[in-house]
């Protein structure tokens, strides 16, 4: 039978809303804020250094034509409605950062810092794209450092190996927390909702005490497994209900066309995969304390698997892995229109799920409204699909 929700997890759902607010109440209390973008942002340094980490991805179509006065209609509307936010003072995270983190994950992002940095003091972390671990670590190495000494220079602060060290310690802990929500779904059925993974994984960065958020977290986590051991589960039981892996980037915005209409429809949303997916989840920076804490930092981040590494096989074994182990049945890429390193990339994911002997979905969006119609269509027709061949597989 459905469960009623667990307790907390409303307050994931109006974290951001509310964040607004303790924003405010952070600055009036004197705590410098750091704005960042991205997963290769190392969370460790931002902690060490003693500020509080926001995210200022825009995610709703508002301020893309105050945007435009200044950048290209044609260029990604994550990229536009960040600039946009930013420039007409419409979004406290940013209006508030003391300073911005920048990742050089493409180059629309890299040339709208340039404005940014008009607007707001920016450190542009600048990535290696080549998949030449040795060679590429030695340089993201020096972009750690320079990160590091950035922020010492721009807080006059000093971090200490110490600061780091009990910083990544920390940070594992909230990463292996965060791959508990996605591996509640290898369960059959899942143990949670896919709309209750995405609310939970992007909300959580607009809760400001790690403690309270990190305890918040941890109770839906053993509700969500005492529930399904004990027979309550979020879907009805379904044998035919179609298995899902979502990826894509930059697309929490477009969930209510999206993710929402997969799980409304039938769907059952098993795993997120990508930058903001299981497997950044899953890898840990080694608390080996004997060593450089910046090296080990670094050799967590550069595994991030961005759609700008080129070639990307380590995210293509990883889409093997994820479909092998959460059981999937079928994979849905959101890519946002104009970002064209995730677009392009899904013709190799499409490729590796052929392989798989599963179908893939193509969604391409934006956060204007006008296209729900089609993309229902297509999200309904491709599930029926799934549907009908796990039926005519479960009767040969």
């Amino acid at each position: 039978m459905p469960t009623s929700l667990p307790e907390h997890f409303e307050d994931f759902a109006e974290a951001r809303r509310e964040g607004f607010l303790q924003v405010k109440t952070l600055k009036d209390s004197g705590r410098d804020i750091c704005g960042s973008f991205c997963q290769y942002t190392p969370a460790e340094i931002i902690r060490a250094a003693g500020l509080t980490q926001v995210g200022l991805c825009g995610q709703s179509a508002a301020p893309i034509k105050t945007a435009e006065t200044r950048l290209p209609a044609n260029l990604c509307p994550l990229i536009k409605a960040s600039y946009g936010h930013a420039l007409e003072e419409s979004c406290p995270y940013a209006y508030f950062s003391d300073i911005v983190v920048g990742e050089t994950t493409c180059d629309g992002k890299k040339k709208m810092y340039e404005l940014l940095g008009e607007l707001k003091p920016m450190q542009v972390i600048h990535l290696p794209n080549v998949p030449d671990y040795e060679r590429s670590l030695e340089m993201w190495v020096a972009e750690i450092r320079r990160f590091t000494k950035g922020l010492e220079d721009h807080f006059h602060i000093t971090i200490t190996e110490e600061m780091l060290n009990e910083a990544i310690e920390w940070c594992n802990k909230e990463r292996i927390q965060a791959a508990r929500i996605y591996e509640l779904g290898r369960y059959d059925p899942p143990a949670i909702t896919g709309i209750n993974m995405n609310n939970i994984t992007n909300n959580q960065q607009y809760m400001f005490d790690p403690e309270v958020k990190y305890q918040k977290i941890g109770e839906i986590l053993d509700q969500c497994e005492e529930n399904w051991k004990n027979g309550i589960y979020p879907y009805e039981p379904d044998p035919y209900r179609p298995r899902l892996i979502v990826s894509g980037g930059g697309y929490f915005g477009t969930s209510g066309k999206t993710v929402d209409v997969i799980e409304e429809l039938g769907g059952a949303i098993v795993c997120y995969e990508g930058c903001c997916g299981i497997s950044s989840r899953r890898r840990l920076v080694d608390e080996d304390r004997s060593r450089d804490p910046l090296v080990r930092i670094a050799e967590k981040y550069i595994e991030v698997p961005c759609a700008v590494v080129s070639p990307n096989n380590r995210r293509l074994d990883q889409v093997r892995e994820t479909i092998k182990e959460w059981k999937a049945d079928g994979y849905v890429s959101i890519t946002l229109h104009s970002c064209n390193p995730f677009a392009i990339e899904t013709e190799n994911i499409r490729r590796v799920c052929e392989e798989m002997g599963i179908p893939l979905l193509h969604i391409e969006t934006d956060f204007y409204p006008g296209d729900e119609g089609q993309i229902r269509t297509r999200i309904e027709a491709f599930l029926e699909m799934v549907r009908e061949t796990k039926k005519e597989a479960a009767h040969e």
